[in-house]
């Protein structure tokens, strides 16, 4: 049952990976860049890291995705 939790978690990680070097919106591969540090948290979880996976759900999931949604609204701000 774990090898198959882990194999799902792979895929959905590879899946968003390749998602978020394609997609051409900045917000959208932000986004997937929180969401594979998400999935990231939970392979980690499921390897029996919990310290890490709390680790990066907390730095990797929120806070640097916070950190380049406010980046990413200053750079347009700039535009006008």
């Amino acid at each position: 049952m774990i090898f198959e939790i882990d194999l799902i978690l792979l895929i959905v990680l590879l899946v968003v990976a390749v998602v978020a070097l394609e997609v051409r919106s900045s917000l959208a591969s932000i986004v997937l860049l929180g969401a594979y540090s998400f999935v990231m948290a939970g392979l980690f979880s499921a390897l029996g890291a919990v310290d890490v996976a709390l680790t990066e759900a907390s730095l990797g999931a929120a806070l640097t995705t916070l950190f380049y949604l406010l980046a990413l609204r200053r750079l347009e701000g700039r535009k006008e």
